[in-house]
């Protein structure tokens, strides 16, 4: 198999064998190097993509949006609320590995044998230097063309939310933003809001 250098929207000085970019599959996927390795690996369209481990501000992030709508979510029993690194298989994307997803408890049987098979009610990334791109183009196209109904990019350098939601099928609208005090409240989960700053506020390292 020849040897693949991953794609430079994502740097890194790994190389992999396997198949040609464009060729890549979820049995490929399945048998990289387990997350152990300190990187993730996700398929859109048959090209394989690598990230490395994440700042501090970025998994804060993560850890306050669990807090402020995860855990109400759970606790109220609408919704299950899952981190990567965990498979989520759509079509095009075989697999992908958001930051975070929300699968509505009434669509629990996409969560099944180790994996998602299935398009979750939200996906949710948060940026950093090195994904920004990726995030905002290669995954929110996808995304859309998924049918995934609600993709929210956390952005930590402007201390924003941007929340997109589907118009039409494959097409996201323009995303609507929050920060500071402005309230964001998802469709999936109309009952839970929470203010956009605070995400942000508090985190001991904000380096990105």
């Amino acid at each position: 198999m020849e040897s693949l250098v991953l794609p430079v929207i994502i740097q890194s000085d790994v190389t992999l064998s396997g198949p040609p970019q464009g060729a890549w599959t979820a049995a490929d996927w399945e048998a990289l190097p387990d997350a152990g390795d300190g990187h993730r690996y996700e398929i859109i369209d048959g090209v394989l993509y690598m990230s490395t481990a994440p700042s501090y501000f970025h998994q804060y992030g993560i850890k306050r949006f669990y807090r402020l709508v995860g855990v109400p979510a759970e606790d109220a029993g609408l919704a299950h609320v899952d981190f990567a690194p965990i498979g989520v298989f759509m079509p095009g994307c075989d697999p992908v590995q958001p930051d975070l997803i929300v699968v509505l408890a009434a669509r629990a049987d996409i969560i099944r044998d180790r994996r998602i098979y299935g398009v979750p009610d939200l996906i949710v990334e948060v940026l950093s230097p090195s994904t920004r791109a990726f995030d905002e183009s290669v995954k929110l196209k996808a995304y859309a063309r998924c049918g995934v109904p609600e993709y929210v990019i956390i952005d930590l350098a402007a201390h924003a939310v941007r929340l997109y939601a589907l118009t039409e099928p494959g097409i996201y609208g323009l995303p609507a933003t929050f920060s500071g005090d402005a309230r964001v409240t998802l469709g999936c989960l109309p009952t839970i809001t929470f203010r956009a700053g605070d995400l942000f506020d508090g985190a001991p390292d904000t380096t990105l």
